[in-house]
């Protein structure tokens, strides 16, 4: 059996190899090591896209994606029933949840002014100060899964009041279900979305959902660029009514010239939430476990239903 993985490093960070298993590094689509008949196990590059999944059909013999990356959107409904797509549910937790943080932050506390003003030499205290301030800000996390769990675990001791919310709510779990945000976005003063891309969370940050949110509020976008009505946040934004941080944008990525950029209110990273050092190490051992499950005919882990 033939593994293909897209790091070379990847041959020692994945762990031991079952007997008969031949691993492979196939960078790219386009870079493939061998003949791809016999690859039955696939690890795609991470953040792969439509030509890796066009590539999947050249696997004739593939049996499982396990992707590197927490969102699954690219590959639902895209690969043979007979394959089996795995997500990287839990690699991504700590860093994302960072992202999100100093996200939040670095708005609150002016960073993006200061480090405009910085190659001015302008010392900008007179005019800036004094900056909001975490504390006391009233927090509503849209996607309460490993992610939304970490989030919450390092925002609580910065004396906020959080509010969690799902697909499904879990009132055990005082996780709200989506048909509730009416009644929850008038009461957040920063919104942050987690949720995966599907059929479901596609548009669903609209202009009416916008509207809901209160004056001075913030919009963190960590989940997908789709999940927000582009059109709608930048006519929302231009008012200066709310303000928004985002690690993803639709499309993405964001064309130059395109209105957003120019936006004082609009944080922008490019899509690097989860691209940290620590990445390949956690990815791996999780590939290397989900292989050894695969080849002693166990049950695999993270596997996408449902389109997440």
């Amino acid at each position: 059996m033939k593994v293909w993985i897209p790091h070379e490093q990847g041959r020692e960070l994945i762990g031991t190899v079952p007997d008969g298993v031949v691993v492979e590094v196939a960078p790219g689509p386009d870079e493939l090591p061998s003949d791809p008949a016999g690859v039955r196990f696939w690890v795609p590059p991470f953040l792969a896209q439509a030509d890796a999944v066009r590539a999947a059909a050249r696997l004739s013999d593939l049996r499982v994606v396990q992707l590197l990356s927490a969102g699954a959107d690219a590959w639902v409904g895209k690969l043979p029933d007979s394959v089996t797509l795995c997500d990287a549910r839990g690699v991504h937790d700590s860093p994302t949840a960072e992202w999100v943080v100093a996200a939040i932050l670095s708005h609150l506390r002016s960073f993006p002014t200061f480090a405009r003003a910085q190659p001015r030499h302008e010392w900008t205290y007179s005019r800036v100060a004094p900056t909001d301030e975490l504390a006391g800000k009233r927090i509503l996390i849209i996607g309460a899964g490993s992610i939304g769990a970490a989030l919450r675990s390092r925002l609580a001791p910065f004396e906020v009041e959080l509010t969690m919310a799902a697909r499904t709510a879990r009132p055990a779990e005082g996780v709200h279900g989506v048909s509730e945000l009416p009644e929850l976005l008038p009461a957040a003063d920063i919104v942050v979305l987690l949720v995966p891309l599907t059929e479901q969370t596609r548009g669903m940050v609209d202009a009416e959902f916008l509207a809901a949110m209160p004056d001075g509020a913030l919009l963190v976008n960590a989940a997908r660029g789709p999940v927000v009505r582009t059109d709608d946040l930048l006519a929302e934004l231009a008012t200066g009514r709310i303000s928004a941080a985002a690690d993803v944008t639709d499309p993405e990525p964001l064309p130059a010239g395109h209105p957003l950029w120019e936006l004082p209110n609009f944080l922008l990273t490019p899509h690097v939430g989860g691209s940290v050092r620590g990445l390949l190490p956690r990815a791996y051992r999780l590939a290397g476990e989900q292989l050894r499950r695969y080849a002693a005919g166990q049950p695999l882990i993270n596997e996408v239903v449902d389109g997440y």
